[in-house]
């Protein structure tokens, strides 16, 4: 049993469920229905938790057993261990200053740390924080000189992982955003000037970081743009349906790591292998976009035996817990990427969010190996029944 004295983070919140609960009375409602919710009804973000659930591994008491390392290389970068810090659009109005914070974490924590092309903070910015460690998450434009200048931009700044995200065709439909006024173009109210005023903590660090804006956009956008434009802006910048000849494009010029994020069909991934890609990512957009489809989990177990051998899997969607990276290992991800976790913990915690929520990752992710007698993340599938 592990004694107090190694706990490394804030006891009163050891579980993403009680940071979720902090992060609920921290910030304003309008900024955590944006990160909690699903589209449609959210039956796709709560299946993803569902089929994570229903995983069981088998210990294997009498067995020697070595101890455990938690460390995982992937694309020859040794990491800590074996998860990192998914992509989220508008960090920076969950918690000002989000993306920084946990780049910051991730780099410390030696984890991958991926950034949103509309994310809050530059490609530039979160290269300096992470020594060009970073992932950057590539959404494809519909300009093709502003599609060369965002793939420049990320070589320049010394990116050697470039995601390219496959599964925003369309804005998802998510009636909280539509209630609560994120819709695009946002609408601002009273009811959310009154959410504001009433989270006190979260007005203030706003005013100190100002409005947060889409950071990797402001070249291309037209000066004086205001909040009307903005949804016209935002709908005819990108080019969102991904296509064979999008990606084929994208493998000649980009001469570092090429993953594909959002795929959920042996189809995909095996199209994906064909064009030459390095890896994958197995991803729902965290229940976000499509709220018929399979969930992450069971999309991964049919996924990684296909291509496994052939390119890196990865996974991402549903995931909240060490048992929960342990569960989508055993079942054929290399890496777990957590999205809502991470900014649960930022947003409950501010600038100590992310070391926080790292440490009770790796914390629950080692008593699972340790419980289980397996010493070491990739040995997980044979303890699967």
């Amino acid at each position: 049993m592990r004694n107090a004295d190694q706990i490394t983070f804030n006891p009163r919140y050891p579980t993403s469920e009680s940071l979720r609960e902090k992060a609920r009375k921290q910030i304003p409602r309008f900024a955590f229905d944006y990160l909690d919710g699903g589209c449609n009804d959210g039956e796709n973000l709560l299946r993803n938790r569902e089929r994570l659930r229903q995983v069981i591994l088998q210990p294997k008491y009498l067995e020697d057993y070595p101890g455990c390392r938690l460390e995982t290389t992937v694309f020859g970068n040794t990491y800590a261990a074996p998860f990192g810090v998914s992509p989220i659009g508008l960090q920076g109005l969950i918690w000002p200053g989000s993306p920084e914070i946990l780049a910051r974490a991730a780099f410390q924590n030696r984890l991958p740390f991926v950034l949103s092309t509309v994310g809050t903070a530059s490609l530039e910015d979160i290269a300096h924080i992470t020594e060009g460690s970073a992932w950057f998450q590539f959404y494809h434009p519909a300009d093709d000189a502003v599609r060369d200048d965002l793939l420049d931009r990320a070589r320049a700044a010394g990116y050697q992982v470039l995601v390219l995200l496959a599964d925003t065709p369309t804005f998802g439909y998510r009636p909280g955003e539509i209630r609560s006024g994120l819709s695009m173009p946002p609408r601002w109210n009273l009811n959310n000037a009154a959410q504001m005023l009433v989270r006190p903590s979260w007005l203030w660090q706003t005013m100190r970081h100002g409005i947060p804006r889409f950071a990797n956009l402001q070249p291309y956008m037209p000066a004086g743009l205001g909040l009307s434009g903005l949804g016209r802006f935002m709908d005819s910048f990108f080019q969102k349906r991904m296509t064979r000849e999008k990606v084929a494009y994208i493998r000649d010029r980009w001469k570092g790591t090429l993953v594909l994020k959002g795929v959920s069909t042996v189809h995909d991934a095996r199209v994906a292998q064909s064009l030459g890609l390095d890896g994958i990512v197995v991803s729902n957009h965290g229940g976000r976009q499509l709220d018929i489809g399979p969930s992450a989990l069971e999309a991964l177990r049919a996924i990684a035996p296909a291509v496994g051998k052939e390119m890196v899997v990865m996974m991402d969607g549903g995931l909240r817990s060490g048992p929960d990276i342990a569960r989508s290992m055993a079942c054929g991800a290399e890496l777990a990427f957590l999205g809502r976790t991470f900014m649960y913990g930022t947003a409950a915690l501010g600038g100590k969010g992310g070391d926080h929520v790292a440490a009770i990752l790796k914390t629950q992710l080692q008593q699972v190996l340790e419980q289980l007698g397996c010493s070491r993340p990739s040995e997980l599938p044979t303890f699967l029944p």
